[in-house]
């Protein structure tokens, strides 16, 4: 269903950022509003340099502590793509990278995910002893090899 809306929205994105091209240039003046753009996207490049360093730093103590680093990989592609949303011209984009730079936005979009994704790690146990799943939301990991357990 949502796969219908898709190209619906790639169209309309682009003619929702001219509306706010025209709405902002006459509110403010040309010259303010292309200064505006130009100021987003140095923006973007200067939060995504800093919030990107700290990401890293929490990807390596996230490594060292032996912890898996599920979170902190999700921050960092939230970060690249509020990036690359600040560095593309227009106040929509613009809107929606700046509010994936907030902390609380990208922990609310993990625990989102999270709703969806069981993790149950059955490596050494015998099969009488694993615990029940629902074999469509079971993720089994096993030596860096992803396999799908079809069984019952």
């Amino acid at each position: 269903m949502l796969r219908r809306f898709v190209p619906l929205f790639i169209l309309l994105l682009p003619l929702a950022e001219i509306a706010c091209f025209i709405v902002v240039g006459r509110r403010i003046g040309l010259f303010p509003t292309l200064s505006l753009v130009v100021l987003s996207a140095i923006a973007g490049i200067v939060l995504m340099r800093i919030q990107g360093f700290g990401v890293l730093n929490r990807l390596r103590q996230s490594g060292q502590a032996g912890r898996a680093p599920g979170k902190e990989l999700l921050d960092a592609a939230m970060i690249l793509i509020a990036g690359i949303l600040l560095l593309i011209p227009g106040f929509l984009s613009d809107i929606v990278g700046l509010a994936l730079f907030l902390p609380p936005v990208r922990s609310f979009l993990w625990n989102r995910l999270m709703r969806n994704v069981v993790v149950v790690d059955i490596g050494g146990m015998p099969p009488g002893n694993r615990p029940k799943t629902d074999p469509q939301r079971t993720i089994d990991l096993d030596d860096g090899e992803f396999r799908r357990d079809d069984r019952p």
